[in-house]
């Protein structure tokens, strides 16, 4: 396999981000740091050229292949298999039981659909950059085209190829996107995939179902220092609880009806931390909470807090 996209274009991201990491620390902590790693110029002039000219193969109707020379491969007629076979995630087995080579199709066996990992872990805006640092160009169209295109040919036999897609269609088809999530959810306590789960449970999926409830549905993200968080699927969330850290600091998350509430819990509080939703953010210190309503009407998101004493305080706005 040559020049893998997600490969690529994740090497391209770590060798930006390593020189970028040395220009936050002090002079003298850069030096001391260069001079024991041995760090010359030429190497830094080596990463640089890395996060530049990165080659990401690309489709002529503009979605990234998985590698180069995917297209030379064979279409797989999933209709025939689907209407022949009840279950089709080990597409590899059944190929193989018919004398074919998996290899000569169009087909992301259990985890390999990576290229949908870069929209996985990168937001539309931070693939974009990386693609416009690289001189690709792309279009807002991207993602719908390449998670569609991987999405008809990935069998989803491993629970990671579950985590992945559940999290990129959550926000464009919520309900394939939860029902994934669920399956994901399910597979080690109903042992999902047959037989597995006697061999040791699967930490992968159970740490990527937490990382769906975080990110996708909760809608954690962390932007200028301010942990935001922008729930959908509320009906399906009502009555959720869950624990996160933030710069040290145990918060409690909950979602009650269309309010969310973030609690600062005192124990192992490590200092005063930011959080928002929509356009609203606020300061918390130790024991203190915030309420921010969740209607989506621009305007209408109002935050109570509550502090140690009890005392409750109401602002509107910022």
């Amino acid at each position: 396999m040559r020049n893998n996209a997600y490969t690529n274009v994740m090497a391209a991201w770590i060798a930006d981000t390593a020189g970028r990491l040395l220009t936050l620390l002090p002079a003298t902590r850069r030096a001391a740091l260069r001079a024991r790693l041995g760090l010359g110029e030429d190497e830094l002039r080596r990463w640089d050229e890395m996060s530049r000219r990165m080659y990401v193969p690309f489709h002529p109707n503009g979605i990234i292949s998985q590698f180069e020379g995917y297209l030379d491969l064979e279409e797989l007629d999933w209709e025939r298999y689907h209407a022949a076979h009840s279950k089709t995630g080990r597409m590899d087995r059944i190929l193989r039981a018919e004398g074919e080579d998996p290899n000569q199709f169009k087909v992301a066996k259990q985890e390999q659909a990576d290229v949908v990992m870069l929209f996985f872990l990168f937001s539309d805006g931070e693939l974009g950059a990386l693609l416009d640092r690289l001189g690709y160009a792309h279009d807002p169209e991207l993602s719908r085209r390449t998670i569609d295109y991987y999405d008809r040919r990935t069998s989803h036999d491993s629970t990671l190829s579950l985590v992945t897609h559940a999290g990129v269609l959550a926000a464009r088809d919520p309900k394939i996107s939860w029902d994934r999530f669920m399956v994901a959810l399910e597979s080690d306590f109903g042992d999902v995939q047959g037989g597995t789960t006697s061999e040791g449970i699967h930490m992968g999926v159970m740490s990527g179902t937490l990382d769906l409830l975080q990110r996708y549905y909760v809608g954690g993200d962390v932007r200028h220092g301010v942990l935001y968080f922008a729930p959908t699927l509320l009906d399906r969330l009502d009555g959720l609880v869950l624990s996160m850290q933030f710069r040290g600091t145990p918060l409690k998350v909950s979602i009650a009806g269309d309010e969310l509430t973030v609690f600062a819990l005192p124990e192992g509080f490590r200092g005063g931390v930011r959080v928002g939703v929509g356009g609203e953010v606020r300061a918390l210190e130790a024991g203190e909470s915030c309420v921010f309503a969740l209607s989506g009407e621009p305007g209408a998101t109002k935050t109570s807090r509550v502090n140690h004493t009890g005392r409750i305080r109401h602002d509107d706005g910022l």
